[in-house]
C-alpha cells in the first residue's frame, strides 16, 4: 500500500510533495503513477458515487495531484484540479449567490479583477475592491454600517498580492469575514503551501494557479482550489464538470512531476530573492524596492508572523534617468538583461523579468515604473550580475 492520509499527516511538507501520490507499494507496480489517456470508463447500471463514468467526470491521473496538494495545504480532502488558474477561479467565484457582495483586493490578480468586474458589469454580484493590507478597511467593506448596508458574501484574498506585494492579515481577515457571514477564498498561487497554508489560518477554500510554482517548469497551465469542506467541494466539482473546466491527463501527469521538487526550488529561490532584494535596495537608480523579507517593508512583520519564508518574488520602481521617464528606464532594463528572462508569468525554475503595466488588464494603480522579478534556481551571483549590467546601460 502506498502511504495513508494519517502516515503523510506526520510527515514535513518537503517530504510530503516527495512521498505523496505515488502508486501501491505492490510487487512490480511503477514508482510513478501512469497517465491515463481515456475519455469513458466501463461500466452498466446506475452511475453511483465512485464510478468514473465518462472523462470529463474523472481521470484516474488527477487523483495523485489533487491528494498530494490536499495534503500539503492541510486540507481533509483532495484538492481539485482545473483547466487553468482562471478556470479555477472562475469555479470560486461561482459561490458568491446572485447579487452577492464580493470584497476584492485592488491588485488582485489582473485575471481574477477582470473577470470579477465582468461579473459586476452584468450585475450578477457586487464588487468591492479595496487595499488588503488596510485590514481596518476591510472590515468596513465586509460589514458597512447603515441600516441599507449589505454584508458581503465572499472575501477574497491575495497575500502577497500581485505584484504589489501587500500582506493582508490572514487571521484577523478571516475571523471578520465569518462574523459577516461571507466566505473566505485565499489565492496561495505567490506562497505556495510549503510557506503558507491559508486553511489553517481560517480560509475556506485555497487557490493556486498551478502553472506557476506548483507544476514550476512554466510547461503546463493548470488551476487547482482546495478545501476542508465537503459541501463546497461538491460545489466546485459539480461547476468543474458542468463547465467542462477540466485537466489535460499530460498536464496533470507533469504537474506531479513538478511537484517532486517544489521544496528544493522554493528554498533556493527564496534564498536568492533574499540576497537580490538587499542588494537592489542599495541601488541608486531604484526608487523602491518591494519584497517582505526586507526588515522595512511594510509587510515584513506581519508576513513574518504568518509565513514560513518570504516568497521569491521581488518588485522594483525605477527612478527617471537621463530623457527616460521612470516607465521608459523600466523598459531599457528589461530590453538589457541577457540571462533574466522578458515574459510573464512567474514560479518556474528560470528567472522572468517583466515591466506589469504593459498589460492593458493591469490596474492602474499600479506604477507605470513597476518591474515584477520572479526569482528562478539560477546562481545568485550570475543573475545579480546580468542585473547590475542591465542597470549600468541606464548611467548614473
Amino acid at each position: 500500500m502506498s502511504l495513508s492520509h494519517e502516515q503523510l499527516a506526520g510527515l514535513s511538507a518537503e517530504t510530503v510533495v516527495v512521498a505523496s501520490g505515488r502508486p501501491p507499494r505492490d510487487r512490480d507496480q511503477p514508482v510513478n503513477p501512469p497517465i491515463v489517456l481515456s475519455s469513458t470508463y466501463f461500466g452498466t447500471g446506475p452511475l453511483g458515487d465512485g464510478d468514473r463514468g465518462y472523462g470529463r467526470y474523472s481521470n484516474p491521473t488527477w487523483d495523485p495531484f489533487e491528494e498530494a496538494l490536499g495534503q500539503l495545504e492541510g486540507a481533509e480532502l483532495p484538492g481539485l484540479l482545473f483547466a487553468s488558474g482562471l478556470a479555477a477561479v472562475s469555479a470560486a467565484l461561482s459561490l458568491v449567490p446572485a447579487g452577492g457582495v464580493l470584497v476584492m483586493p485592488t491588485h488582485s490578480y489582473s485575471g481574477t479583477l477582470v473577470m470579477a468586474a465582468e461579473l459586476a458589469q452584468k450585475g450578477f454580484i457586487e464588487l468591492r475592491t479595496v487595499d488588503i493590507a488596510d485590514t481596518g478597511a476591510v472590515k468596513e467593506a465586509l460589514a458597512p454600517a447603515g441600516p441599507d448596508a449589505k454584508a458581503a458574501a465572499m472575501l477574497w484574498l491575495e497575500s502577497p498580492t500581485n505584484p504589489m506585494l501587500g500582506i493582508a492579515d490572514i487571521p484577523e481577515l478571516t475571523e471578520a469575514a465569518h462574523a459577516a457571514g461571507a466566505m473566505v477564498v485565499t489565492d496561495n498561487t505567490f506562497s505556495t503551501p510549503l510557506v503558507q497554508q491559508p486553511l489553517t489560518l481560517g480560509s475556506d477554500v485555497v487557490l493556486h494557479s498551478v502553472t506557476k510554482y506548483l507544476a514550476g517548469h512554466s510547461d503546463v497551465v493548470l488551476g487547482a482550489l482546495v478545501t476542508s469542506n465537503a459541501d463546497i467541494r461538491a460545489a466546485l466539482l459539480h461547476h468543474r464538470t458542468i463547465h467542462g473546466a477540466i485537466a489535460g491527463p499530460f498536464e496533470a501527469w507533469l504537474a506531479l512531476r513538478g511537484l517532486r521538487t517544489l521544496a528544493l526550488r522554493v528554498e533556493r529561490s527564496q534564498e536568492t530573492a533574499a540576497v537580490l532584494a538587499g542588494r537592489l535596495s542599495n541601488d541608486p537608480r531604484i526608487e523602491s524596492v518591494r519584497f517582505p523579507g526586507l526588515p522595512g517593508d511594510p509587510g515584513h512583520q506581519r508576513a513574518t508572523s504568518q509565513m514560513k519564508g518570504f516568497g521569491s518574488i521581488i518588485c522594483i520602481q525605477m527612478k527617471p534617468a537621463g530623457a527616460l521617464t521612470g516607465a521608459d528606464a523600466a523598459d531599457k532594463l528589461v530590453g538589457a538583461v541577457k540571462l533574466w528572462l522578458p515574459a510573464t508569468s512567474l514560479g518556474g525554475v528560470e528567472s522572468l523579468i517583466e515591466r506589469r503595466r504593459r498589460h492593458a488588464a493591469e490596474p492602474a494603480s499600479v506604477p507605470e515604473n513597476l518591474i515584477r522579478l520572479s526569482v528562478g534556481v539560477e546562481n545568485v551571483e550570475d543573475l545579480w550580475a546580468d542585473l547590475r549590467q542591465a542597470l549600468d546601460t541606464l548611467g548614473g
